[in-house]
């Protein structure tokens, strides 16, 4: 296997000028460039990129933390989140949180011990005072963790705002409304008060439960929708993320109520999962790839030595009607 020894004897040149080439440490001209070039392409010489990234102290790696890769919001903005590190060099390390109890605090640590270059965390496991004692490139997705990392979020009450509207519009008058886990301070609860809000202003009862912390699975879902019905709730609107509007709209079918001439559906994330289903779900969608985009340009930037005054980036959101909705 050919070395880098190999490559500056062939091209003519000294080992520290194909160095510098490889490692872009310094100035080499176009005409060595092009030797070099063909040199190791005749060798058929593949650089060491480990040693490349600790010569300029990186690790070219970026941690990338959801609590499941099942939930659809999950898996898209993976993916995006990919794409997006692709472009500027790195790669990613997908950390899956949701089996093991400290796993979060174990990914944390290799940025700590620089396995990792940087962390986009969208877990909500672990303890904010954990966060505080590192000073190391993190960015959030829909969570506060303290004043040095940044966050980027939606405008999740006016997307509270849009579901709360439309059921209204809709003649509707007892309303399930499922909400995330007050455990954790996030941006995702705005939309759930600016909900409650406009429901309680317009005098509509609600029947609000409360979500477990840090589970996003199907078969929790699944648990929490047979309860439900079980306590033969007369209910003609349902507010809830994809995942759980759907579960509950699939029960709602076999208890022999129609959609949604009795009941009317607004689900929150508008995964594609809300586009697949029949009748196709009325949603709130988030701007997933928006999302991605800004969280790896946040973490870049804050590679690259630069600071945040402002540290929460807020995304719009829209509504996509569907058919669980009349109008």
């Amino acid at each position: 296997m050919a070395g880098i020894k190999d490559v500056a004897k062939k091209a003519n040149v000294g080992v520290g000028t194909v160095s510098r080439m490889l490692n872009n440490s310094g100035y080499v001209a176009e005409e060595t460039r092009k030797k070099i070039e063909i040199a190791m392409k005749e060798l058929n010489y593949i650089p060491n990129e480990l040693a490349r990234n600790l010569y300029h102290k990186r690790t070219g790696i970026i941690a990338v933390l959801v609590p499941n890769v099942v939930n659809p919001f999950f898996t898209k903005f993976i993916d995006c989140v990919e794409a997006e590190l692709y472009e500027r060099g790195f790669k990613m390390m997908l950390c899956n949180t949701e089996k093991e109890h400290n796993a979060e605090l174990e990914y944390l640590d290799m940025l700590n011990r620089h396995i990792v270059d940087g962390v986009i965390t969208g877990v909500h496991s672990l303890d904010v005072e954990e966060y505080k004692k590192i000073h190391k490139p993190i960015v959030a997705l829909d969570r506060y963790l303290g004043e040095h990392i940044p966050v980027v979020a939606v405008d999740h009450k006016d997307g509270g705002r849009l579901a709360a509207e439309t059921l209204i519009h809709n003649g509707c008058k007892r309303i399930l409304h499922f909400t995330g886990s007050t455990t954790v301070e996030s941006p995702y609860h705005e939309r759930h008060y600016e909900f409650e809000r406009i429901m309680n202003e317009n005098h509509i009862k609600t029947f609000k439960y409360e979500l477990r912390w840090n589970r996003f699975d199907l078969e929790y879902y699944r648990e929490v929708v047979k309860m439900v019905f079980a306590e033969k709730i007369n209910f003609d609107g349902v507010f809830a993320v994809d995942a759980l509007a759907i579960e509950c709209m699939n029960e709602t079918i076999r208890s022999h109520r129609k959609v949604p001439r009795d009941v009317k559906f607004v689900a929150y994330d508008g995964t594609f999962i809300t586009e697949i289903v029949e009748p196709k779900m009325t949603a709130i969608v988030q701007p997933v790839e928006k999302l991605a985009k800004e969280s790896v340009r946040l973490l870049y930037n804050l590679l690259c030595g630069k600071e945040y005054k402002d540290k929460k980036i807020l995304l719009g959101v829209e509504i996509r009607k569907g058919n669980t909705t009349i109008v």
